[in-house]
Order: C-alpha cells, then sequence, then structure tokens
C-alpha cells in the first residue's frame, strides 16, 4: 500500500477541480492560475460528492505491483501540488554573490552578467513570473512547483557556487562548504 497515496486531498476553498475520469485528467483553478495533469492508467482519481476532497485509488489486483505503487504517491503527490500551487504558489529565491555580476529583468527573460565575457539570458517559461532586487536577488514565483523550480536550477546552473571563493549563483539559504586554497612554505 502506498502511504502517500490513500491519504485524500482536501480542497480548500476558491480553488475549483474539474475530474474528468474518462479522459484521465484532472482541472485545477484557483487565484494564483489554472493547471492541468493527465494521471497514469494504473490509477483512478475521483472527487467526492461536496468537492471538497479528492481520492486516488488503484485496483485491488494491482496493490502489490511497485511501479502501481509508484504511480499512486506520485499522481497523488502531483495533484496535492496543483492544489496547493493554485491557492498559494510556490516561491525560490536566487542570490548572485561576485563583485559585478547582477541580473536584470529584460520583459519575459533575465540576463545575467556573472563574468564570462558575454551577458547569458534565459527565457522564463509560461506561468512562471520573476523578480530581481538590488540586481543579486532573483524571486521567483508561479502556481506550477515543478516550472518554478526547474527554472531556478536553469538560472543556478549558469555558474554553480564553487568551494574556494564562495561566488555562483546560490539558493536562498544554501551553505556552501568552503575549502582552503593551496598553502605554500611550511
Amino acid at each position: 500500500m502506498s502511504r502517500i497515496g490513500k491519504k485524500p486531498i482536501e480542497v480548500p476553498k476558491g480553488v475549483k477541480v474539474e475530474c474528468k475520469p474518462d479522459a484521465r485528467s484532472i482541472g485545477v483553478n484557483g487565484p494564483k492560475g489554472s493547471l492541468e495533469y493527465t494521471w497514469h492508467a494504473d490509477v483512478d482519481v475521483a472527487l467526492d460528492e461536496s468537492g471538497s476532497n479528492i481520492c486516488c485509488t488503484v485496483p485491488e489486483s494491482r496493490v502489490g505491483e511497485r511501479s502501481t505503487r509508484a504511480q499512486w504517491g506520485t499522481t497523488r503527490a502531483r495533484i496535492q501540488n496543483m492544489v496547493t500551487g493554485v491557492d498559494k504558489g510556490y516561491t525560490k529565491i536566487l542570490n548572485i554573490v561576485g563583485v559585478g555580476w547582477n541580473a536584470k529583468p529584460m520583459g519575459k527573460n533575465i540576463q545575467l552578467n556573472i563574468g564570462y565575457c558575454h551577458p547569458v539570458d534565459i527565457i522564463a517559461p509560461a506561468g512562471v513570473e520573476f523578480n530581481v532586487e538590488n540586481g543579486t536577488k532573483i524571486t521567483i514565483t508561479g502556481p506550477d512547483k515543478h516550472a518554478v523550480g526547474q527554472f531556478a536550477a536553469n538560472i543556478r546552473d549558469q555558474r554553480r557556487p564553487e568551494p574556494y571563493n564562495g561566488k555562483g549563483i546560490l539558493y536562498d539559504g544554501e551553505i556552501i562548504i568552503r575549502k582552503q586554497g593551496k598553502v605554500f612554505g611550511a
């Protein structure tokens, strides 16, 4: 049995859920936006009569299979993330550390000046917004947890933090374990 999969998902007030079992898809609308998801064929998703709970189930004959249990928990987690995202939204914060390094918003793009001979432009995906404060703090927000996290990871991959000087693009609160440089003489 999937411990995560069998928990019901509570739908908060202000969030509308449209479940289509024939098409194996669910749509969630809320104040932060709308999302849609198509679930795996091994899992069944149902919305109760009052519309306040979503339940994920699998047939009794397939409960013992490892892949079915994995899809059961994954489906439940994805739907829970959708409900939370359209209600509260998700946020990732990045800090740029380096002398003269900064970021600038350019419409839907973000331009990074991070020590290369050229600026790096990254296009924000649909539904994801970003804000740049003081040129060194980037706040990424949106209803889709995966899109927000992937956009933050794409920005961070342009200049990962290095352990000797501590320069790079870091997640807010990330700790970089510093290494000692070479020691000459004894």
